[in-house]
């Protein structure tokens, strides 16, 4: 459960610089957003094995 709010903090962080970057058109605001949902991608992978492996070994 701990890198789940992990995941919800990094998306509650990068909304803030994606808002920059779509309203303002600020370039670096992008950047950070993209490095962001990359940090998001590996994330989500992590949680996924994890499930995985509970699911796998409460069987």
């Amino acid at each position: 459960m701990e890198k789940f709010s992990k995941l919800k903090e990094l998306l509650t962080a990068a909304e803030v610089d994606a808002e920059k970057f779509y309203s303002a058109g600020n370039s670096a605001a992008g950047t950070r957003v993209r490095k962001a949902m990359q940090d998001l991608k590996g994330l989500a992978q992590d949680i996924r094995t994890e499930v995985t492996e509970k699911k796998n070994t409460a069987k």
